[in-house]
């Protein structure tokens, strides 16, 4: 089992995302995500929060909050345990990142990107202030085929349902949300 983290960095209304264009093999090519990474041997989440951040962006989290689990189940990777945070200050000067480009992005626009369908339902989660979530985000190759938050199941029930349309139906006001 892996364990990893994912922070967004809030400020003014924007993400800071990351386009991984530079590894050649990774489950993330061309997708955008968030600041994070693996952990390592003896390292707490937070630990590897701050490491993750400082060496991928240059900078020191100041101000910081876990929102969740989230694990990743596929059929061509071992499963994820994602450990998921918001920031929301700093300190120091951004670098160059090394495994792609940082841009900070209009939190609307996320949804827009080339991401993962489930990171949609995070992404609503978070912008909706959820309280401390659990979601288990199951695919087969690149689509999203099944979703449980706080351990409520929901299977995709035809081939090729939109499982963030799903979602929303159940847990949001709407599609336009």
């Amino acid at each position: 089992m892996l364990l990893t983290t994912l922070c967004y960095m809030e400020k003014d209304g924007r993400y800071l995302m990351l386009h991984r264009t530079k590894k050649q093999h990774d489950i993330n090519k061309d997708k955008w995500i968030g600041i994070g990474g693996k952990f390592e041997d003896k390292e707490s989440p937070e630990d590897c929060l701050l490491r993750e951040c400082r060496e991928e962006t240059g900078l020191v989290l100041t101000d910081y909050r876990f929102r969740g689990i989230v694990t990743f189940v596929t059929d061509r990777y071992e499963t994820e345990f994602m450990h998921l945070y918001s920031a929301y200050d700093w300190t120091g000067d951004m670098i160059v990142c090394d495994e792609g480009d940082l841009e900070w992005l209009d939190m609307e626009k996320v949804f827009s990107l080339r991401i993962w369908e489930g990171d949609k339902i995070f992404f609503w989660l978070m912008q909706h202030d959820a309280p401390f979530f659990s979601l288990k985000l199951e695919y087969i190759g690149d689509d999203l085929v099944c979703y449980a938050l706080d351990g409520v199941y929901h299977r995709r029930s035809r081939e090729g349902q939109n499982m963030y349309e799903e979602f929303l139906n159940c847990y949001g006001t709407g599609a336009e949300d």
